[in-house]
Parts: C-alpha cells; structure tokens; sequence
C-alpha cells in the first residue's frame, strides 16, 4: 500500500498543469478588452508600465511561481521566463503560451490561462517578466 502512495505522489509531482488560479487585483490598469492585443501594451512608455509591473509581480507569483519559479527562475522543470525574448517577438510566444496553453499526446505541459486570469493580468505578468530579463 505504501508503494502505491508513493507511486501516486510521485506522479503528481511530476504533472503539470494542476494548477489553481489565483484571482488578481488589475484596479488602475486600463482595460483592454475581450480581443487579445497581439503586443504587450503595457510596455515601457505606458502612463501605467510601473503599476503593471506591481501588478504583475504579484500576479506572478500568485499563477506562475508555483511551476516557473519564485522571480522567474525557473528549477529546471520549466522555461525560465527571464530568458523570453523581450518585445513583439516574445509578446507573440508569450500570448500563444496563455491563450492556448501548452498540451503534448494529451497531457497538459502548460494551462490556458488566459481561460482563467484576465488579459490585463497577464500582460502586466509580461511587463514585470521584462523587467526581470536576462539579456542572453
């Protein structure tokens, strides 16, 4: 019996995607709408890029830390989100992985969050990702 306990829990472990989303406070983010923008509108030069990155950090750790890593630094498992190409290349990589998430031969590698967390949410999580970076 204790063999199959372990079983089990080591294979929880090792799934991904069991996630709960967290609700996130977006209050003072302008809204953007039911249409998915295709870049981070957030972006530096934005009247509210220093409150999207608050907002982002807290909504970071709340929905991502858990499988990416508390600041980004993933432990291996997943991409380490530092590393995502800043700008509109990486906004696009970004918006595909969070609309639709991530599913191989019928197992979840990464949720659609964006099923679950607003788009306001998620594009603050980029523009505090930015602000996080590491050049390569």
């Amino acid at each position: 019996m204790t063999a199959l306990g372990l079983a089990l829990v080591a294979g929880q472990a090792f799934a991904h995607g069991n996630v709960t989303p967290q609700a996130v406070d977006t209050k003072g983010l302008e809204e953007l709408g039911e249409e998915w923008r295709d870049t981070n509108p957030y972006r530096e030069g934005h009247p509210q890029h220093d409150l999207a990155i608050k907002v982002g950090a807290s909504a970071y750790n709340q929905n991502c830390a858990a499988c990416h890593g508390l600041d980004g630094i993933s432990g291996g498992i997943t991409p380490d989100l530092r590393y995502l190409e800043s700008g509109d290349y990486g906004d696009e990589w970004f918006k595909e992985r969070v609309v639709n998430g991530a599913v191989r031969d019928g197992r979840v590698y990464m949720p659609r969050m964006a099923d679950f967390v607003s788009q306001e949410a998620l594009w603050a999580i980029r523009t505090w990702l930015e602000s996080v970076a590491v050049e390569q």
